[in-house]
This record gives structure tokens, sequence and C-alpha cells, in this order.
């Protein structure tokens, strides 16, 4: 056992220092990986202590075998004061093993072992084992089935996500989000799941988007949004191309609302721009931006518009010129 498991073990027995809960916390914060390491450690935690109770363990001679099988060979055995919190570390610790070892059985068997992909700071373009290539929006995380090529299976769990999937009409592309399935053969579409909330753009081919026994066929250029808690299925026609920008850094506007050009921005640009005015807000605006500064962008919509921006306490303010 690692001292980084150790540290997570302390942290989740609440029996950490507030210096070493910090350390766990900036350390899961580092990585979107690191989150998903977490919280399948924390799975694994949770079964050792379900199983604690009902447990006979002889937790020093376990302590001390598990010891002797990873110390160095003719290694003279050290004198050892075992740590002692309120569940009792080394019972747990030696369940912990057992149910780590019980886990990874049943991923194996399950099919259910999956790798995780996190973009991090910056957009990020991977291929999948079946040729499949996905781009990842800014701080976007998934994860998928170590047996891909026969098992195409996907959890994503937060961010943007854009799929162009390799034909494969014996293996469907499934992609689960939250209670959202989402199946396709050969495609191209993108997924965003942020604020409890998922949508579904297609460009090309065929998604069937499916919750709770409801489902929907969507075709190129529909969508559908989904929100958590419900289980409402609406096919709409996507009007703007604004889910492409942070792929081709194009901003594509036909008729499209103010506000959701200003929420593209704060997203690529990672600012705080604010419109308090709800005039200004419903504004359409039709225009391009090809791989365009913000300063100019903004420039430009304040022109058109006639209005201003002012910054304050970090905010860039769009307000009417009075």
């Amino acid at each position: 056992m690692s001292d980084r498991d150790e540290l997570l073990i302390k942290h989740l027995l609440d029996e950490a220092s507030t210096e070493e809960n910090t350390e766990v916390l900036q350390w899961i914060a580092e990585d979107p990986a690191n989150q998903e390491y977490y919280n399948q450690f924390k799975k694994i935690w949770d079964t050792s202590k379900v199983l604690e109770p009902k447990s006979t363990i002889d937790e020093e001679q376990a302590w001390k075998n598990f010891k002797a099988k990873v110390a160095p060979p003719n290694q003279q055995e050290a004198k050892v004061v075992p740590l002692r919190y309120k569940y009792g570390w080394l019972k747990i610790a030696a369940i912990f093993l057992i149910a780590a070892g019980l886990w990874s059985t049943y991923r194996i068997f399950s099919g259910a072992d999956y790798i995780s992909v996190g973009a991090g700071k910056e957009v990020l373009v991977k291929t999948l084992p079946d040729g499949s290539t996905i781009t990842m929006n800014r701080n976007s995380l998934l994860s998928f089935a170590s047996n891909f090529t026969d098992h195409r299976a996907i959890r994503m769990q937060k961010g943007e996500i854009f799929f162009k999937v390799t034909p494969n009409k014996e293996k469907p592309f499934i992609i689960d989000v939250e209670k959202v399935k989402i199946k396709v053969v050969g495609t191209s579409f993108n997924v965003k799941y942020l604020n409890e909330q998922t949508e579904v753009i297609v460009e090309t081919g065929i998604v069937k988007v499916s919750i709770s026994g409801a489902d929907v066929e969507l075709h190129k250029g529909e969508k559908v949004i989904v929100k958590n808690g419900t289980t409402e299925l609406k096919k709409e026609i996507n009007t703007d191309q604004l889910y492409t920008f942070y792929r081709n850094k194009t901003l594509i506007l036909n008729n499209t609302p103010l506000s959701k050009v200003i929420e593209t921005l704060n997203d690529a640009y990672q600012v705080n721009i604010v419109i308090e005015d709800p005039q200004i807000k419903n504004l359409l605006l039709t225009t391009t931006f090809p791989e365009d500064s913000l300063d100019h962008i903004l420039q430009t919509i304040c022109e058109t518009f006639n209005i201003k921006q002012v910054h304050s306490e970090g905010k860039i303010l769009l307000v009417n010129k009075s």
C-alpha cells in the first residue's frame, strides 16, 4: 500500500490532520485522473467498511503476512508499531486489501475496467482504440472500456466532447452520461454535460438518445437537451454553430441571442462577461469571427448594438450607452 493510499485511508476515516486533508484535496484537484482514482478508491473503501463488522480476520497476522509479501528479500523484519484509529486501522487495511482483490476480480470478469482521459486546461484530441476520434473541450473527463475494440463503451463524467465514430454495425458505440444513454454505429456528434444538463447535437449520421425507457432518434442538424431529474426527450432543430467554437476557433452566429454568444465567450476565453439589461441579452447577431481576439469580438458587438463595455472588479459589463 503506497503512502498516498494510506493518506487517503486517513482522510476517509476523518483521522487526517488539516494539512493532510488539504494535501488530499489539492491532489484530487490537480488532475481529472486523480478524481477518478479517488472515486474508485472510495468505492473499494466503502466495500471494506461493509465487510469489516462481519470479518474474523486476525489483523495483526494479516498485516504481518502482507508486510512479508512486500518486503525485499533477506530484509530483517523491523519492529512496527501499528497505527490505531477508531475503526481499527489494521483490520480495515487488511479487509481493504481483500475488498480491492474482489473489486479487481469483479472488474476483470464483468468487463467493467475503464481508462480515464481528462482534457485539463487545453483542448485535447485523442484517437480511441477502435479508430474513433474525440475532441475534448477544457476540463472535460471521460473513461472508456479497456477492451474497447470489443466493447465500445464510454462513461462521460463532465464537460463537452465531439465524437467522430468509426462505423461498426456489429459493435455499437455507447456513451453513458448520468442516466442518459447515447447509442450510435458510425456518426459525428457533440455531447455537452454541464450544470446537470446533457445536450446532444448531431452533425452526421443518426444518434439514438434514451433515458428511463423513453428514446429519441436524432439526425443531422438536430439536438436534444435533457435536464437531470427529468425523462422528457424533446427533439429540436439546432439553429447555431456555437458548439464548434472550441474545435475550430471560429465563432459562427446566425440570429444568435447575445446571451448565448456571451456564454460561449466566457467559456472559451475564461472571462466573466455580464449582461445585466434583459433587452441587451435578447439582441440577435449574425456574423462570423474566424480565430479572432476577445477584444475585437467585444468591440464589434458594442459597435453593432451601440452599447459599451465597462471593466469592473474582474468583470466585463455590457451596458447601454447613456
